[in-house]
């Protein structure tokens, strides 16, 4: 079955547009976590500090901080949320006639397993926002921003918006993610709110504060049937508590938000399995080994001296670009999304182990499940200790979007290799990031994709200022040629997207994948009005 388009809503996180870059991954002991350092290559810096560039500066950190408090709401509210959820089911199941019920016996143990799963999940999540040290002041008063007279605030923060998919990495530092949202990545499943990739960039191993939730979870103490869990699970001394919020949360306002960021939440957890579980390997197989390979092949000389550089845009989790990494290229993720960056940061800063962590991301769903077995297994993450994995140095995490960060003039003829998975159909604008990516490459450098063409910002029913250029195939094809670009290998790869792989439902798509090579001497103008 083709997946179907996942229901889109036209909220945007705010980021300010200031790139923040880390290197990944530049360890001198494999048994430590990676660590990332960060290098902030803001635009701020080189603006004057007139009066009206000082107040636009403020508004904007403003804008910034109003945004992250409500990501970082939306992680704290998980708990709450899926307590509710599991609260519905116990009244349905208490409305049906005693017959149907004596039928139906193994259902209020299921709830109370079910909680069990909401509390390893949200200890999962407290401990990423122990580790979450946010780029900006949280503890600074937002009001600026509610006065100002453009009113772009409200409308950047209280709608309610569907997306889903990166940071930068280094062994000696952290990373700090700054920049504007676009849609989430909404290449899952209609009905399960995915999440699209967005840009921005921040500091691995962060810390937040803000309060928590702790309603929810009362009856976890209840459930005494232990096959579902692993018990040499180290996660399982907590397992049957509610966690405490992070102390770090405590002197930030934490306020409640709308269901769909919570769903973002769920959505990052299910990107979790797909990148860093092994559970996830089969669709890893399908998306990033064809991309892996015609990388080795197209560049079988990576010399320690001098790596080929690559980019990936709308990183995600920051597997592929690990991988990549691995293969001796001097990679960096680019990523948008505050909600992404934080899961991802933690995971390739502060894992210790293979396997540290135990999460049940299909707890979510009951449609489409063969048995409660499947739909509660646990997963444990991740399937390869990152800071272990044999990058090369210079292993890197940019948040930011990628039009704001790549327009940038230092940027042009950087990279060998541009890579874009599950990345293109979320521009406003498809022709913008062609040209983007022929201005960054090299001449003769190497453009690798893969992916549909879901574009993420389509059907923005009632939003004027939601721009969406929704090309075709063939038409992405001929503007590629146009910006000097030779179509050297071309075919369709059957994959998925965060798929839960034991359910009776499996989206699938046809995913074109192709390699494109940059015309020597091919060097096409970006527009002055790029951003208009």
């Amino acid at each position: 079955m083709v997946a179907e388009k996942p229901e889109k809503t036209a909220e945007r996180e705010f980021f300010s547009v200031e790139r923040t870059c880390f290197p990944v991954i530049q360890q001198s002991d494999i048994s430590s976590p990676l660590y990332v350092s960060v290098v902030q290559q803001s635009r701020k810096e080189n603006m004057s500090n007139s009066d009206e560039e000082v107040r636009r500066r403020k508004y904007e950190e403003a804008l910034e901080v109003k945004s992250l408090r409500r990501i970082i709401s939306a992680y704290l509210n998980y708990p709450e949320a899926a307590e509710e959820d599991v609260r519905r089911y116990e009244r349905s199941f208490r409305r049906l006639p005693v017959a149907h019920k004596a039928l139906l016996s193994h259902l209020p143990l299921k709830y109370q397993k079910l909680r069990r799963c909401i509390s390893k999940n949200s200890f999962f999540i407290f401990e990423m926002l122990k580790a979450f040290e946010p780029p900006v002041d949280m503890s600074q008063d937002d009001d600026c921003c509610e006065h100002q007279d453009n009113g772009s605030c409200g409308h950047l923060l209280t709608g309610d918006r569907d997306p889903c998919s990166c940071e930068s990495a280094s062994v000696s530092g952290r990373v700090h993610s700054t920049n504007s949202g676009q849609a989430w990545g909404g290449h899952e499943e209609k009905n399960e709110n995915c999440c699209e990739p967005e840009s921005g960039c921040f500091p691995v191993g962060l810390e937040c504060k803000t309060n928590t939730h702790k309603g929810g979870c009362d009856s976890v103490t209840d459930v005494k049937d232990q096959d579902l869990f692993d018990p040499t699970d180290s996660n399982k001394d907590i397992s049957s508590v509610h966690p405490e919020s992070p102390d770090r949360l405590d002197s930030m306002h934490h306020f409640h938000v709308p269901l769909v960021d919570v769903d973002k939440v769920r959505c990052v957890i299910r990107n979790v399995v797909r990148d860093w579980a092994n559970e996830g390997q089969k669709e890893r197989d399908q998306c990033y080994r064809p991309i892996l390979e015609e990388l080795k092949r197209h560049f079988p000389e990576r010399s320690k001296e001098s790596p080929p550089t690559c980019l990936i845009p709308g990183a995600g989790l920051g597997r592929l670009a690990l991988e990549i990494s691995c293969l001796g290229f001097i990679s960096q993720g680019n990523e948008f999304s505050y909600y992404m960056m934080i899961c991802s940061s933690f995971i390739l800063n502060q894992t210790q182990v293979v396997g540290e962590w135990t999460i049940h991301p299909w707890i979510h769903n009951n449609c489409n499940s063969l048995s409660d077995t499947d739909q509660l297994r646990p997963v444990s993450v991740p399937d390869i200790h990152p800071a272990g994995a044999g990058i090369t140095e210079g292993f890197s995490m940019c948040g930011g979007d990628f039009v704001e960060v790549y327009s940038d003039p230092c940027q042009v003829g950087t990279w060998d290799a541009v890579v874009t998975c599950f990345f293109l159909d979320t521009a406003h604008n498809i022709i913008e990031y062609i040209e983007i990516i022929s201005r960054i490459l090299k001449d003769g450098g190497v453009w690798i994709n893969l992916g549909p063409l879901l574009y993420h910002f389509a059907d923005m029913y009632g939003q004027d200022d939601e721009m969406s250029v929704e090309l075709s195939l063939e038409d992405v094809k001929r503007i590629a040629t146009h910006y000097g670009f030779q179509l050297e290998l071309e075919k369709t790869i059957e994959t998925t997207y965060t798929t839960n792989p034991r359910a009776m439902m499996q989206n699938h798509y046809f995913s074109a994948f192709w390699t494109m090579r940059k015309k020597p001497l091919a060097t096409p103008s970006i527009h002055e009005n790029m951003h208009e």
